[in-house]
């Protein structure tokens, strides 16, 4: 039985720009222990999805239409909002993109480390302070016994991160759900913060949710991948198989694009156009203005994500066709 299922997931913002249908029916299974990576453009609907799983999406002008989110037997979109309280923070975490407007800048980190444990009752002051400067220490920060007392803006970029993750594993959760976590950080910081993760990972034996713009991060640290794009889920498989035969047309336009990958001398590639504006109706595929491949039939039918082989689905009406 998996630990998280979700199914149909339809996340809507109401404004007076229209309706922007950010998140378009999302439906995925992620089992325990297992690696999950969601990559996408900037837009494509990666943190609305998890925001709308944590109960984080500002309701108005958000709202969620349709769908259910089961985590272990809960519903998390339809449960009392104490249910909610009860497992957000101690049995769900969440590594938030930006690590100083995540932290309070007027209380010192060890009052925010230790707030998870004295909510749910997991531990006196005392023990939650012992367990905080334990946590401290394991993500990597020297001298944790005097850092402490810090309060963030007395940390490097890198430092508050480590803070972050060490708040999001201090209760030990189920399931861990890092935000592009290393986005803002140098490459060596990026490199230990990814070991850091997968080693506490193994440790506790947490299942994880990985968002991310990287493609190198994905291949190195997750089991499985799902390509998102306009709301939508465009191509899933494990990360083996999506990095060795990529199937949809943006997703293949993603692996051109990354730099590591392109002939030197050589322009780097770049997608055409821009993503679309999901105010607006989609007729068909998101993907078809930008897709080099799109003919008249791909702005006409809506594609659905189909099983091309075990474990392997994509969302293209001309592969699905057998025609790319």
């Amino acid at each position: 039985m998996s630990l998280l299922t979700v199914n149909d997931l339809r996340t809507y913002f109401h404004t007076r720009n229209g309706v922007y249908r950010a998140v378009d029916g999302v439906s995925f299974a992620l089992d325990r222990g297992e690696t999950l990576g969601i990559v996408g453009e900037s837009g494509s609907g990666k943190s609305v999805t998890c925001y709308s799983i944590m109960g984080l999406i500002p309701q108005p002008p958000g709202r969620i239409e349709s769908g259910s989110a089961i985590f272990d037997g809960t519903d998390l979109l339809r449960c009392r909002p104490e249910e909610a309280r009860a497992i957000r923070g101690k049995r769900i975490s969440m590594i938030f993109q930006d690590p100083m407007t995540s932290l309070n800048p007027y209380l010192r980190i060890s009052e925010q480390l230790i707030e998870p444990l004295l909510i749910h009752g997991l531990a006196s002051r005392k023990d939650a302070l012992r367990r905080a400067l334990e946590m401290l220490e394991a993500v990597g920060i020297n001298d944790a016994a005097k850092r402490i007392h810090y309060y963030p803006h007395e940390f490097s970029g890198g430092m508050r991160q480590r803070v972050m993750i060490a708040m999001a594993l201090i209760t030990r959760p189920e399931l861990l759900i890092a935000d592009e976590p290393t986005t803002a950080l140098d490459v060596t910081v990026q490199a230990q913060i990814l070991e850091l993760i997968r080693r506490l990972q193994q440790e506790y034996g947490m299942a994880v949710i990985f968002i991310t713009h990287d493609l190198g991060v994905v291949s190195g640290l997750c089991d499985r991948v799902q390509v998102m794009y306009g709301g939508r889920i465009v191509e899933t498989a494990s990360t083996r198989t999506l990095f060795r035969t990529p199937l949809h047309p943006y997703t293949r336009a993603l692996q051109q694009s990354i730099p590591s990958l392109q002939p030197k001398g050589v322009e780097l590639f770049t997608i055409p156009g821009m993503p679309p504006d999901l105010s607006k109706p989609i007729s068909g595929c998101a993907f078809a203005a930008r897709c080099a491949a799109a003919t008249a039939r791909c702005t006409g039918a809506d594609p659905v994500l189909t099983e091309m082989s075990p474990g392997h689905a994509q969302a293209c009406l001309r592969v699905a066709a057998g025609e790319l």
